[in-house]
C-alpha cells in the first residue's frame, strides 16, 4: 500500500481540513432521521456481556446474558454494526500477529496476516462482526493485492482526485505508485502555482490541474474531477446508475478513463436496467448454493461487461466481492 519512504506533501492546514471533510460519515438525506448511527463493541465471557461500548454514546450498561440476538441488539441500540469478541480474543489476535510477522514485512503483508488471523478467530467462534456482509469473502493473498494495484494504478503512474468549489480548486489528492506501493501522497499546494489563470469553470479548468500533476509528479492513470457538493451527494446516493449518470452528464469528469473504471461505470449503468429483473428472480439458497438462474444472469452480465478478463487478471471475481461488501441487511 505505502512504501517505507512514503512522503506526504502539498497540504496546507486548510487543504487538509477540506480533504478530511470529504470523508466524514454522513447520512443519506432521505433517511437522515431514521438512519442507524455508529456501532457497538461487545466483550463477553461466554455467559455474560462484560463490556458494551457505543462508538458515539460511550459505555452502555453490560450484564446481559450471552449468547443473545445481535439483530435485536442492533435494532434496540439503532447501530449499523456490532463487533463481538470473547474475553481474551483481542489479546490472542495481537499475540498471533506478533508471532507471524517477520522483520522486513511490508505493510501490505502485515495487514493481510492480521486479516487472516482475524478470520481464524471468527471461525473459532471467538470473534464476530454483525451484520455478516463480508461472510464468504476470503482474505486475499499478497499476489492478489499486487495484481489489483497493478490494474488500478500501474507502477510509475498516479491517481488524482480534484475537488472544486465555487469555480476554484478547493483540495486535491494524488497518489503515486512506485514498486509495490505508493510512495507519495500529495495535496494541491504544490500544484496551484502551475495552474495558470483559472476561468472559474471547473469543467475547463480541470485540464490545467491534470497537466500540472503530470508535469510535477507522474503520468496519470486515473483522474477524477468533481464539485464538492456533487461528490458528497454521490457518497450517499445508493440509487442504481448514480455514478454512471453523473459521468454521462459531466457532473463528474474522469480522464484518463482506463478499462477497469469504464467497466465499473458500465456495471453501474446496467444495474438500472437489470436490477428489477434480478430482484424478481427466485432467491432460494438451493442448499447453500446460489440459485442457478440468478447465477446465469449474473455471469452473463459479467461477460457482457468484460469482467471475465479482469477476474483472470486479478485472481478473484470483483462483482462477487462488490456484492458482498455493498450488501445491506436493513
Amino acid at each position: 500500500m505505502l512504501t517505507n519512504d512514503v512522503r506526504f506533501e502539498g497540504f496546507t492546514s486548510q487543504d487538509w481540513e477540506s480533504f478530511l471533510a470529504l470523508w466524514k460519515p454522513r447520512a443519506a438525506p432521505a433517511h437522515d432521521a431514521s438512519r442507524r448511527r455508529g456501532g457497538l463493541l461487545l466483550i463477553h465471557d461466554g455467559r455474560v456481556v462484560r463490556k458494551l461500548v457505543h462508538s458515539e454514546r460511550g459505555r452502555r450498561v453490560p450484564g446481559q446474558s450471552w449468547p443473545m440476538s445481535l439483530e435485536e441488539l442492533g435494532e434496540s441500540e439503532r447501530v449499523s454494526w456490532i463487533f463481538v469478541a470473547q474475553m481474551g480474543a483481542i489479546e490472542a489476535l495481537m499475540d498471533r500477529w506478533a508471532e507471524r510477522t517477520k522483520r522486513g514485512d511490508e505493510l501490505t503483508a502485515q495487514l493481510l496476516t492480521l486479516a487472516g488471523i482475524a478470520e481464524e478467530l471468527v471461525t473459532e467462534g471467538r470473534m464476530e462482526l454483525w451484520p455478516h456482509r463480508l461472510k464468504g469473502l476470503r482474505v486475499p493473498t499478497e499476489a492478489m493485492v499486487d495484481k489489483t494495484f497493478d490494474v488500478l494504478c500501474p507502477d510509475g503512474k498516479a491517481l488524482l482526485l480534484g475537488i472544486f468549489h465555487g469555480g476554484d480548486l478547493e483540495t486535491s489528492m494524488l497518489l503515486r505508485r512506485r514498486g509495490k506501493g505508493f510512495d507519495l501522497f500529495a495535496g494541491p499546494d504544490e500544484l496551484r502555482p502551475h495552474l495558470g489563470h483559472m476561468s472559474g469553470e471547473w469543467r475547463r479548468d480541470y485540464r490545467h490541474l491534470a497537466r500540472a500533476a503530470e508535469v510535477r509528479y507522474a503520468p496519470l492513470h486515473v483522474g477524477m474531477f468533481v464539485e464538492r457538493d456533487v461528490f458528497l451527494a454521490l457518497q450517499t446516493d445508493a440509487s442504481p446508475g448514480a455514478w454512471a449518470k453523473a459521468v454521462a452528464v459531466r457532473d463528474v469528469m474522469v480522464t484518463p478513463l482506463p478499462a477497469v473504471v469504464a467497466m465499473g461505470l458500465a456495471a453501474d449503468a446496467v444495474r438500472v436496467l437489470f436490477g428489477p429483473v434480478t430482484r424478481s428472480l427466485p432467491q432460494g439458497d438451493n442448499g447453500g448454493r446460489r440459485d442457478p438462474l440468478r447465477s446465469y444472469v449474473g455471469s452473463s452480465l459479467g461477460k457482457l461487461l468484460g469482467f471475465g478478463a479482469l477476474e483472470r487478471k486479478l485472481g478473484f471475481d470483483p462483482l462477487d466481492a462488490l456484492r458482498l461488501v455493498l450488501r445491506r441487511d436493513d
